[in-house]
Parts: structure tokens; C-alpha cells; sequence
């Protein structure tokens, strides 16, 4: 009784161990993010100026934002600052999950840990600067113009703030696709070319997620169903290269067979 006892509590062993190192690994992303609240919510007026410069810059003279509702003024710089937080520590937050799962990993595995890493962060920055000054404009330009004569336009700034975070995830998630594809390609879950099989499926994928994640106006769907298409033709590009080099690298240095 006492070894199958024993054994069991060695089989659970690690499995508790994976929950503590987990346990420890969120609990330092929730304190860094803690730490860079501090800062950004001081600076929580200039930034949520700078998040409006793009709907004020297309509201015609004299117009400015509201606050609906009564504790509006204080709650949504309150989170302005949160998301503000979270998107700073994104590097930190994904190397804290580098460190939970790379220990499972191989020494070639790990190679790639940091192109994989730096590429991720970069991309969805990237995401966040093409939303903010190519799309921004155009949606609050178009929108503004198509206004019937006569109405006031006053954009709460609750609601605005959650538009905006919405089309900033959007885009910086629509801009991994990339790394997805590389790691679907170095994994061999898939094939570049049976992604680029399933190119119309994509597509059409492409163009019904600009549907259900940007506004209902034809501009902002293309301008994230467009960039996506090409990002993921970028990512079956990256999967063929990445499947060239295993392949050579798989193939016998000296081919000419053994020595006499």
C-alpha cells in the first residue's frame, strides 16, 4: 500500500510543481503590470489626448468628446492606463511565458525562442501603429463625412476608448499570422503548401474576420482583411524557407558513401 502510495505522490509531484512555477510566472506578470500602472495612469490625460488625435483631427471645428455617464471621467482614464500597462509589458509578459514552457523544450526548440519572441512583439506593435495612423484616419474621415447635414457629432468617451482597444487587438493579433504559420510549418502540424492550398478559404476568412472585428463600413474591413492576406502569404513564404533548410539539413553531409 505504502509504494503505490508512494508512487502516486511521484507522479503528482511534477504536475504540482508545473502549477507552482505557472502560479509564479502570473503573479510576476501581474506585479509588473502593477508597477507600470503607476506611471501610465499619471500620465492618463496626455495619453488618452493622444489616443483621441485621430477622431478629433476628422470632427469638424468646435466639436469635442462627452462623458455619458457619471463616473465616466474617472473610469476611463482608469483604464486607458490598465490596457496601456498590459500593452508595455507584452515582452515581459511573453518571456514570463517562455520561461513556464521552455524547460518541455528541445536545445532546437530553444533556437528559436528569441527570433520567435522579438518577431511577436514587433508584429503586434505593428498591428497597433497601422490601426492608429492608416486606419484611424480614414474610418473617422469616412465617417464624419457621411453624417447627415445638421448633426452634431459627440463621441462618448467610454465608448470611444473601448473602440479603439478593440481595433488595436484586432490588428495586432491579425498581424501574427505570420509567426502562426512559421510555427505550424516548423511544428509539422502543416505544410506551406498545404496552407497555400487552402489560399480561398483564407481569404474568404480574411474578409468575414474584417467584418466581425472592425465597423460596418467597407474601408476599415479591407484595411484589415488586405494586410491579412498579405501576412499570411508572408507566412507560407517563411514555411517554405523553413521547410528548404530541414530538408538540407536532413540530407547526408557526404553522400558519396563510406570510406574503404
Amino acid at each position: 500500500m505504502s509504494t503505490k502510495q508512494d508512487d502516486a505522490v511521484d507522479e503528482e509531484m511534477p504536475f504540482l510543481e508545473h502549477l507552482i512555477e505557472l502560479r509564479s510566472r502570473l503573479l510576476r506578470g501581474f506585479a509588473f503590470v502593477g508597477l507600470l500602472f503607476l506611471p501610465t495612469y499619471y500620465f492618463a490625460e496626455p495619453l488618452f489626448t493622444f489616443i483621441a488625435a485621430p477622431l478629433m483631427q476628422a470632427l469638424p471645428e468646435g466639436s469635442d468628446m462627452i462623458a455619458t455617464q457619471v463616473t465616466s471621467p474617472f473610469l476611463t482614464p482608469f483604464k486607458l492606463a490598465i490596457y496601456t500597462a498590459i500593452f508595455i509589458g507584452v515582452p515581459f509578459l511573453l518571456h514570463q511565458l517562455w520561461g513556464f514552457v521552455s524547460p518541455g523544450l528541445y536545445r532546437k526548440e530553444k533556437r528559436f525562442a528569441f527570433p520567435l519572441l522579438f518577431s511577436s512583439v514587433l508584429l503586434f506593435y505593428a498591428g497597433m501603429a497601422f490601426s492608429y495612423f492608416l486606419v484611424f484616419p480614414l474610418v473617422f474621415n469616412f465617417f464624419v463625412s457621411v453624417s447627415p447635414e445638421g448633426v452634431a457629432i459627440m463621441t462618448d468617451i467610454n465608448e470611444y476608448l473601448n473602440f479603439v482597444m478593440k481595433m488595436f487587438l484586432a490588428f495586432g493579433i491579425a498581424f501574427e499570422i505570420p509567426v502562426a504559420t512559421f510555427l505550424l510549418a516548423w511544428s509539422g502540424l502543416s505544410s506551406a503548401q498545404s496552407m497555400a492550398n487552402k489560399r480561398p478559404y483564407v481569404i474568404i476568412g480574411c474578409f468575414i474576420t474584417g467584418m466581425l472585428l472592425t465597423p460596418p463600413d467597407v474601408i476599415s474591413q479591407l484595411l484589415l482583411a488586405l494586410p491579412t492576406w498579405l501576412l499570411f502569404e508572408f507566412g507560407v513564404l517563411l514555411a517554405r524557407v523553413v521547410e528548404k533548410r530541414e530538408t538540407d539539413a536532413a540530407q547526408p553531409e557526404d553522400e558519396s558513401g563510406p570510406g574503404l
